[in-house]
């Protein structure tokens, strides 16, 4: 290999290493990386959210609370460490209970965009998980980095 060849190797897997394992001030870096953190988040909701209405036989707005809950700690944790790089909020706490005031707010979007596709639309409630996913996404992105993480 040349020594050119090496150096854009080099160059390239810097820039990618920067991407991936910096946190960066861009929205747009954000968003994509919040899009992978949220797709975490999501199979841990989705996946319990399955666990407990078709194995645990729990009622599907229960499980779907109980799933969302599990998903909001996933997503916080992912997103202070990977996403986003200023935090607004010093204390620590009062941080992740402004994030969950948000999140309870994506939960009530969630539980009412189920309930109407499930029972007014009659899709399958996890055909309906679908729809509510993309609105909470963008809800939970925007309003949180507008209020906690600018």
């Amino acid at each position: 290999m040349s020594w050119k060849n090496n150096a854009l190797i080099k160059s390239v897997d810097k820039r990618i290493g920067g991407f991936l394992f910096k946190k960066s001030d861009k929205t747009s870096v954000q968003l994509f990386k919040y899009f992978f953190v949220g797709g975490i988040a999501y199979s841990v909701d989705f996946s319990s959210l399955f666990i407990l209405t078709d194995i645990v036989k729990v009622h599907y707005l229960i499980s779907a609370a109980i799933a969302f809950t599990l998903g909001l700690i996933t997503n916080y944790t992912l997103s202070i460490l990977w996403v986003f790089s200023k935090r607004t909020v010093a204390d620590k706490r009062l941080e992740f209970i402004i994030f969950s005031i948000i999140g309870l707010v994506g939960l009530g979007l969630n539980e009412v965009i189920i309930w109407f596709f499930t029972e007014t639309a009659h899709f399958h409630y996890l055909i309906s998980k679908v729809f509510s996913t993309a609105v909470v996404f963008f809800w939970n992105f925007f309003v949180r980095k507008k209020i906690l993480f600018r």
